[in-house]
């Protein structure tokens, strides 16, 4: 292998072992392993280390709109407090400062003082072994495309000449949007519309389908009435028939099918929280002998492209996306791509073992198979437990929410979700036993330290066993056992 710290002239090819193209969470986990190995690789972003600050600016708004809702709720516990009031200039300086505290861990310095050769420009391929940016070669061993996605700009007449937002600008506001429109119904739309309401803004958050469409709708439903209660206006369903400037911001008219009637939504600012899109326009992949797909590049189980000396993981990867993705996904999959690209180890993905959360309160979380995928696979169990029964959140007043847990007849963990506080912490330990091919008896061995919120899950896995308590052969046998002392 070649020495990372000396690399070669500019004016000549670079060659080095690997060079992965974007610097996301998936580019970054990937670069910098295989540097701390001593391996010469190089690193190609087009824009900014790090990736999209979209997820750091959803959680830093959900965490400012958490406090301030506490404040609000602090009745409940016999507390008085005035409605709280929100100083833009402090919340815009709260943001930046999580954006600061992440920039030096994603910066070029430390990837270049790793040993990292670090290129900034477009990207693309000329040949199947080879990739230029700019007017430099780059032949390496091994290529790992992490590009990740970008938010798709739906196909709303008009749309393309009204000013819209991304997730990402809101880093940049120093006022609060005064009346928001969230187009887009999945996990960053909802959110985002959450945190704003909570930070005073009015908000519209408009879907051309369900809510959370992918979530488990008992799940849903729970969130969608705490939505509601805190005064965020649900337009669900909504046939957009176009976008239109209005006085002092946006509109929206909506159409209504059945009666042919419209009707308007009017706001200061729009935001595109919408589906997201693979960026790999400008690659030139077919170059390089690699098929994409509609939702990505094709990779293998092992995220191997058609190209066998390519790699995909993250947001650009078919299949990788859809029902999963996140940058804690991409990570993983780095690991796995290392793996093999080293130390030819094999290793395959499984998505079903991605845990996924909103960032919403209550949070909805899941991992491996729903209630209705697995129903149509074969007979299932079905283990449910109420947060209401937990200590823990009767203390808290979050009893709204219950954990499910789906599992064959036998009683081997196929998936589950959660809805409630912290649910998003809670499915960490039951994806772990999905992973590990656990079963719901071996789950409700979990000893939780009390009051603790993974009470709910524990005797969600218990409630497994309570059929077999009934058994009249069973009782049977307890009753001679309890003849002999």
């Amino acid at each position: 292998m070649s020495d990372p710290a000396t690399p070669p002239s500019p004016s000549a090819p670079l060659t080095p072992d690997l060079c992965v193209i974007g610097a996301g969470a998936g580019g970054l986990a990937f670069a910098t392993a295989a540097a701390a190995f001593g391996v010469a690789i190089v690193v190609v972003e087009r824009d900014r280390m790090g990736g999209d600050v979209g997820d750091a600016v959803i959680e830093a708004l959900a965490a400012a709109g958490a406090r301030a809702q506490a404040v609000r709720e602090a009745r409940r516990f016999g507390i008085l407090a005035a409605e709280p009031e929100i100083d833009d200039a402090q919340l815009h300086d709260h943001i930046q400062r999580v954006l600061t505290a992440q920039a030096p861990n994603v910066s070029a310095e430390r990837l270049t003082a790793l040993g990292a050769t670090v290129l900034r420009g477009d990207a693309r391929f000329v040949s199947r072994s080879t990739v230029m940016v700019a007017d430099q070669a780059i032949k390496a061993r091994r290529f790992v495309i992490a590009t990740g996605a970008r938010t798709a700009v739906p196909a709303i007449a008009g749309l393309d000449v009204i000013p819209h937002l991304s997730v990402s600008d809101l880093a940049s506001l120093t006022r609060r949007q005064e009346r928001l429109i969230v187009l887009g119904g999945q996990a960053s739309g909802v959110a985002i519309a959450q945190a704003m309401r909570r930070l005073g803004s009015q908000v519209a958050l408009v879907d051309e389908g369900d809510l959370l469409r992918r979530e488990d709708p008992e799940a849903v439903a729970i969130l969608r009435r705490t939505l509601l209660r805190e005064g965020v206006a649900l337009h669900e369903r909504a046939t957009i028939e176009r976008a239109e400037r209005a006085k002092g911001g946006v509109r929206l008219v909506i159409g209504d099918g059945a009666s042919g009637s419209e009707r308007t939504i009017e706001g200061t600012h729009l935001l595109l929280a919408g589906p997201a899109q693979p960026a790999i326009d400008g690659l030139d992949l077919e170059l390089a002998g690699i098929r994409r797909g509609p939702d990505g590049i094709q990779v293998d189980r092992g995220l191997r492209c058609t190209n066998r000396r390519v790699y995909a993981i993250g947001d650009c990867a078919g299949g990788a996306p859809g029902s999963v993705g996140g940058g804690h996904v991409a990570e993983e999959q780095a690991r796995l791509v290392l793996r093999n690209a080293l130390f030819r180890q094999p290793g395959a993905f499984a998505p079903l073992a991605a845990p996924q959360a909103t960032r919403t309160f209550p949070a909805i979380a899941r991992v491996g198979l729903s209630e209705a995928d697995a129903l149509a696979n074969g007979p299932v169990r079905i283990l449910r437990w109420p947060y209401a029964e937990s200590a823990r959140a009767q203390a808290e007043r979050t009893t709204d929410g219950f954990v499910k847990l789906v599992t064959d007849a036998k009683g081997k963990l196929l998936g589950a979700s959660i809805v409630g506080a912290q649910a998003d912490e809670l499915i960490a330990t039951i994806g772990l036993a999905l992973k590990r091919e656990m079963s719901a008896a071996e789950l409700a061995e979990l000893l939780a330290p009390w009051p603790s919120l993974s009470e709910v899950s524990k005797r969600a896995a218990a409630s497994f066993l309570v059929p077999l308590a009934t058994k009249p052969l069973l009782r049977r046998i307890i009753g001679i056992l309890r003849r002999f002392g």
